[in-house]
């Protein structure tokens, strides 16, 4: 066995050569991937061993919300590892009582009792458990364009392909299908979209059984399956039509959440507060995990007098609860939920000169520093990629982008469109140049 090279010293050939030979990726087959070498990032930037330099466009996994390395996080972890770094979750710690206390704060309506956990699947998880230990009721809804974590009850909540190796799964599932589906519509303006989908769901309802059914998951904005903001009046219609039958409804916003849609909370856009919340990502800006599950008063009031049967080795973490309060605190003070909304709109200026320039862009969106660009094969329309499918154009827009400095993730026939809060304008327009250079290679392919 060779001497592990001090940290700092390897370059990018041996890190990732040691990296592909002894560690798999995630969702890939380990001999196919080709990883960026990281040894450092700073703000929007990420740098490579020998000095390469990336713009962070996605925030990682869309969760870098306050940029890289930001001095008050680095100094809060430090401090904690240095007085508690470690408690048996049955205890008390200050840290958790100052967290628990600032979410009690920030978060709306009665949302002020927290489960902490290491990531949002996690999160998801123990929602699972809270919606049926307190409704009685075994059956949970969910939608197609959704994403809700890789563990076995978080991805059989998922609706997107990568849930299929998985199953069966989770049983008491019934999905169903998004106010903006993949191909088929339910309407042409906000107000009709809402109101067919709404009776639709109201049948399937029936359909289960209305006193089988504890809650129905939904990510506020969906996230990877095509950053698709719920229409107007789809959340207040959605939140009256659940509670009609005294079904809970839970808003994932381990993506969306945390300033990234230009509210501190993207159900805010809708003028509600579901009766459970889950959180991660941008909460500690990934420094660190950690994952809440936030619940009602009713909900917390039961489970005073009732056993919660969840636990987690790392539960209220305190070194990760350090991080998240001070990275909390970042967000609200340095008023990077108001720089979203405001760079969400710059963000717009520069998709709609893309797809006036481009025939390759089918269409575009955002909300906030929530977007993507979709792509299109030809002039009627069609999708570049089918349904969970590929075609070797991305991997070549993909190699250009990161040739050129831009790290983004792209899926199926889109480029995400996710910086970090922190982003200037100054930097959207360099970001948004390199996008711009890279979709003449998808233009060369456009079938008319």
């Amino acid at each position: 066995m060779n001497a592990t090279p001090s940290l700092g010293t390897m370059g990018s050939r041996e890190m990732i050569d040691a990296c592909m030979q002894h560690s798999l990726f995630s969702w890939s087959a380990t001999g196919k991937v080709d990883p960026i070498p990281i040894a450092r990032a700073e703000g929007i930037y990420l740098y490579g061993p020998e000095g390469q330099r990336w713009i962070d466009f996605n925030s990682q996994l869309m969760s870098v919300n306050i940029g890289h390395a930001h001095p008050k996080v680095v100094q809060a972890i430090q401090e904690q590892a240095a007085t508690l770094a470690y408690a048996y979750p049955g205890m008390a710690t200050e840290i958790r009582a100052r967290l628990s206390l600032r979410l009690a704060e920030l978060l709306p309506g009665n949302l002020n009792t927290f489960f902490y956990t290491l990531g949002g699947a996690e999160a998801n998880e123990n929602a699972i458990k809270a919606v049926r230990l307190y409704t009685g009721r075994h059956k949970i809804l969910a939608r197609y364009r959704s994403y809700h974590g890789a563990t076995n009850g978080a991805i059989s909540l998922t609706g997107d392909p990568r849930r299929w190796p998985t199953e069966p799964g989770m049983p008491g599932v019934v999905r169903v299908m998004d106010p903006r589906p993949y191909e088929f519509s339910f309407g042409s303006t906000d107000e009709e979209i809402v109101a067919n989908n709404l009776t639709y769901l109201e049948e399937v309802i029936q359909y289960e059984g209305p006193k089988n059914i504890a809650a129905m998951f939904i990510e506020t904005v969906t996230g990877t399956n095509g950053i698709l903001p719920p229409p107007k009046g789809y959340l207040k219609g959605l939140k009256t039509l659940l509670e009609k039958y005294g079904i809970l409804l839970v808003c994932d916003e381990v993506m969306c959440g945390w300033g990234r849609t230009g509210k501190l909370f993207a159900f805010e856009h809708g003028d509600i507060v579901p009766d459970i919340c889950t959180m991660a990502k941008g909460l500690t800006s990934s420094y660190l995990p950690l994952g809440v599950m936030a619940v009602s008063d009713p909900i917390a009031n039961h489970f005073r007098e009732n056993v919660f049967w969840g636990g987690l080795t790392y539960n209220a973490h305190p070194l990760c609860m350090a991080c998240a309060l001070a990275a909390v605190n970042v967000i609200v003070e340095e008023k990077l939920v108001e720089n979203s909304a405001r760079m969400g709109d710059v963000m717009h200026k520069h998709m709609e000169r893309l797809a006036a320039k481009h025939r390759c862009v089918r269409e575009h969106r955002n909300i906030g520093l929530f977007g993507l660009i979709e792509l299109r094969k030809n002039s009627a329309g069609e999708r570049l990629v089918p349904y969970g499918g590929s075609h070797p154009v991305m991997g070549k827009l993909g190699k250009f982008l990161k040739d050129n400095g831009l790290f983004t993730v792209l899926q199926w026939s889109t480029v995400m469109c996710n910086p970090p809060l922190t982003i200037t304008e100054e930097q959207m327009q360099v970001s948004f140049e390199i996008i711009d250079r890279g979709l003449t290679i998808v233009d060369e392919v456009f079938e008319q």
